[in-house]
């Protein structure tokens, strides 16, 4: 195999399509000009998988039966990955497979697989943001907002298209960063994105509150976020004192008061930045925010990217 890193990429029924494109784009761009990588699609029994929308996907190898040693174990994600966590053979077969491997990564859902198979244990690790209670719940330390997180020998990304920005990064780190940026070029894709990938998951996540009174406060603070949501307010709305108040909310909702009535207020004002042509000191004026500067900080502060920068991405495809 002489100097070629062999990326063995893992898929199985209901792969999404694009986590498994994506990277594979990458590591092949890698090639022109020079071959630096092997590409090897598996599969347990070495058979094809369904991925998105039916297509029909041919493997190259048998997880069953590989053995030889790999340069990094690439779990991609997809609506199958909880059949895949739970699959004791696969499960079973990646553990093997990454002992034989210098790293292992996991796209999407794909973490949620590596963790199925004990290979985040003691690792910090993301997902796509509406699954990263999945990994919690599996006792990983998760980085909800990272695009990808590189954490020793094991590598995960946020949901689908950054797939390509971890690919390009184990690019950059097996080759350096020109030979990154020249792939990035050609796919049309940005090296580096700003912000992280709470930008695209702004809506409230927030965990389940089984108190009845704190659950009409919540849906009372999205209703009118430019009300003055003081602790005193909001205590007196859930009928408790402010000293229990403040310890009940932040360990129901898993943050502070003032923390949730901020995100609330940037969820109201992302909303009416990605809808409507209103100057910025009318949309924080209509969110809760007393100014366009107290937005652009509050913006900052919870998505990562300006308040322009958001409505840039967010409002329009720029078709017209």
């Amino acid at each position: 195999m002489g100097n070629l890193r062999e990326i063995v990429v893992v898929g199985y029924d209901h792969t999404a399509l694009l986590d498994l494109a994506g990277p594979i784009e990458v590591f092949q761009a890698a090639n022109y000009g020079e071959q630096r990588y092997q590409i090897t699609v598996a599969t347990l029994g070495g058979g094809p998988f369904t991925a998105t929308a039916g297509v029909r996907v041919e493997a190259g190898a048998d997880l069953l039966t590989l053995d030889r040693p790999i340069d990094t174990l690439l779990v991609v994600g997809g609506w199958g990955y909880g059949e895949a966590a739970s699959d004791a053979v696969l499960t079973t077969n990646l553990r093997r497979l990454a002992l034989r491997s210098r790293r292992v990564a996991g796209v999407c859902t794909g973490a949620v697989v590596l963790a199925g198979a004990g290979l985040l244990e003691g690792k910090k690790a993301t997902t796509h943001w509406a699954f990263t209670g999945e990994l919690e719940n599996r006792g990983v330390e998760v980085e909800p907002d990272a695009i990808f997180v590189c954490d020793g020998q094991v590598a995960t990304s946020a949901g689908v298209t950054a797939g390509i920005d971890l690919a390009l990064a184990m690019v950059e780190q097996d080759h350096g960063p020109a030979l990154a940026r020249r792939i990035a070029q050609y796919l049309v894709v940005f090296l580096q994105r700003s912000g992280g990938q709470s930008q695209f998951s702004v809506h409230t996540r927030a965990k389940p509150v089984s108190d009845g009174s704190l659950r009409a406060l919540l849906d009372d603070i999205h209703a009118d976020p430019t009300r003055e949501w003081t602790v005193p307010v909001m205590a007196r709305k859930a009928m408790m004192s402010v000293r229990h108040f403040a310890r009940v909310f932040s360990r129901s909702v898993g943050v502070s008061p003032a923390q949730y009535v901020e995100r609330a207020r940037v969820e109201a004002a992302a909303d009416r930045l990605a809808s409507s042509g209103d100057s910025l000191d009318l949309v924080a004026r209509q969110s809760g925010f007393g100014s366009s500067e107290t937005l652009r900080r509050a913006f900052l502060r919870v998505l990562g990217v300006s308040p322009g920068s958001y409505r840039a991405r967010f409002r329009t495809t720029g078709v017209a």
